[in-house]
């Protein structure tokens, strides 16, 4: 047995990260997409040759992908047993270990001398891969074959070689096939830089000795995770959300965590939410589990990921909820909308055991808003944005206003980038005033996204959520607002009939679109927040005095 020193432990594991930190960077760089490029919407990651598991994750990757990818290795693994070196697999199947239809995942096998290693894989959001509606987002799918190009585990590269047929089918079902072809190479090349880097490692320390620490980082995160497990007190705790509607049917959807502490174990039980829906808000399994994990990681930060924070944690997801969707049932909402909600629900859970670890509600929709056209040109176009909203406050202070979103490290496209390769003009950006919410602790503001569309014509689709239900307050402090998209067509303001959701909405020059997301709830009675504070928010121009006086019900 190899035997392990601290300073070994440390510096190779900083090396596992900066590998997989390198392919993010390498990847955004490259890419022609603005969502990836300019918004990040991407992670690379270092696998286990046996299984898939994680052994690390870039640490500017999507939190998202943090459980997902693993699955999606397992599948490459399962399917692939003819791996070579060189090779490269494309997959974006929700159902075999993914998110949704848009999330394209690149899984390299990595040999050292011959021998497997380990994976590399990556995944990107590719801006449009076919479906009803320009960009993937249709809300009014009834099944995943109208949502897009659904690809199993294919061998992209063989040998290095890129397969000519396969590249000619994805451009072929997309609105972007320029697009499609950058975004392939960036992907490739940024799995090949970590095969160059994962290479350097092992020449300078041996494939023994890096074994050796994976195998022990792996057992030390297990380790810390039943440690802060433990730290809760053992019982069985409830949360529930409720999300507005699937886009078909105006009926809630019910997001049921109940999560059971039992000494330095979790189990974490949805089977009380509702079932399959007809619309495209399901998750598929690997998604659940992986937000779930993202809620836990929110109260324990400082463990590193790696596949031991999984072993502590026992998941109960049948599939008569639709939070274990199976096919043909649509999942575009899955990774950027029901992923929150369960974060929620499960942060909600563990709320009433650990109050102070948890902060009020967040904002927990992106208003995925898709627009598709053609430019003067006659070139296609397909916008694709999601947003931010404010973060709960907590006991250490206000809430982050205009976060990411919570399965998220993405950001929002600049103005100037969205200016540049879309027909639209801004309106306003802004903090949305009044959507925080109120108490010792304030919530953070959503945001004000609103510009004119100056295209002839073009076709928008919106998928959010948290229209309905407000960011709950915690500890006495009040609820955020809520989401309130509308449009501007033809001069009158309209609201969607599902008010978050609603596809192929027809825009004409002039036209004006309007988001506007949740703000975070409060934290704490409203009576208990410093004078000094509201005085900040007034002098920053959160609130006017006569505003200030009302709410908290003195003089500030």
């Amino acid at each position: 047995m190899t035997e392990l020193d601290p300073l070994s432990i440390a510096v190779i594991r900083g090396r596992l990260e900066q590998i997989a930190d390198e392919m993010d960077t390498v990847f955004e760089r490259m890419a022609f997409s603005p969502v990836i490029s300019d918004a990040w919407d991407r992670a690379d990651g270092i696998y286990s040759a046996t299984d898939g598991s994680m052994i690390v994750q870039g640490t500017r990757g999507l939190p998202i992908f943090v459980g997902t990818m693993q699955y999606t290795v397992a599948s490459v693994i399962a399917q692939a047993r003819d791996a070579s070196p060189g090779d490269t697999f494309l997959v974006n199947d929700p159902f075999a270990g993914g998110t949704h239809i848009m999330d394209t995942k690149m899984v390299r096998p990595f040999f050292y001398r011959g021998e497997l290693f380990a994976y590399l894989a990556n995944t990107g959001h590719w801006p449009d891969l076919g479906g009803r509606v320009p960009g993937g987002f249709g809300a009014g799918a009834t099944d995943c074959y109208q949502e897009g190009l659904r690809l199993p585990p294919v061998k992209l590269f063989a040998g290095d070689e890129l397969n000519a047929d396969i590249v000619a089918i994805l451009q072929t079902n997309s609105r972007l096939p320029e697009d499609v072809l950058g975004d392939i190479d960036a992907q490739a090349t940024a799995l090949r830089a970590g095969e160059s880097r994962l290479t350097e490692l092992l020449d300078e320390y041996g494939p023994e000795l890096v074994t050796a620490v994976i195998e022990s980082l792996r057992e030390r995160s297990a380790r810390q995770m039943r440690s802060h497990i433990a730290e809760i007190p053992d019982g069985t705790y409830h949360f529930t959300e409720e999300m507005d509607n699937d886009g078909i049917t105006d009926e809630m959807l019910r997001v049921d965590a109940l999560v059971t502490v039992a000494g330095d174990e979790l189990t974490i039980d949805f089977s009380g939410s509702s079932a399959p829906c007809q619309g495209p808000m399901n998750s598929v399994y690997a998604a659940t589990v992986s937000s779930s994990i993202v809620a836990v990681k929110h109260l324990f930060p400082d463990i590193p990921i790696n596949s031991g924070i999984f072993e502590p944690i026992t998941f109960v997801i049948p599939e008569t909820v639709f939070l274990n969707a199976k096919p043909p049932r649509p999942v575009a909402g899955c990774a950027a909308e029901t992923s929150q909600r369960i974060i929620t629900a499960v942060m909600g859970a563990l709320a009433e055991a650990a109050p102070d670890r948890v902060p009020a509600g967040s904002s927990a929709t992106v208003n995925n808003l898709s627009i598709g056209g053609v430019h003067e040109d006659g070139t296609p176009f397909v916008l694709y944005v999601f947003l931010g909203g404010g973060y709960g406050g907590h006991p250490g202070g206000d809430g982050l206003s205009n976060g990411c979103s919570l399965m998220s490290i993405g950001r929002v496209q600049s103005i100037e980038t969205l200016e540049q390769r879309y027909p639209l003009r801004f309106r306003q950006y802004s903090l949305r005033d009044g959507s925080a919410g109120h108490g010792r602790q304030r919530g953070g503001f959503g945001v004000h996204f609103e510009f004119e569309f100056t295209a002839a014509e073009g076709q928008a689709s919106l998928l959010g959520d948290q229209a309905k239900t407000a960011p709950v307050g915690r500890a006495g402090g009040a609820p955020g607002e809520t989401s309130s998209p509308w449009f501007e067509i033809g001069g009158e303001r309209v609201t969607l009939p599902m008010i978050s959701k609603g596809e192929n909405v027809s825009l004409r020059a002039g036209d004006i679109v309007c988001l506007r997301t949740p703000g975070g709830g409060g934290y704490g009675p409203v009576s208990e927040r410093a004078a000094e504070e509201i005085a900040q928010d007034i002098d920053r121009g959160y609130l006017d005095s006569e505003t200030a006086a009302r709410i908290y019900a003195r003089t500030a």
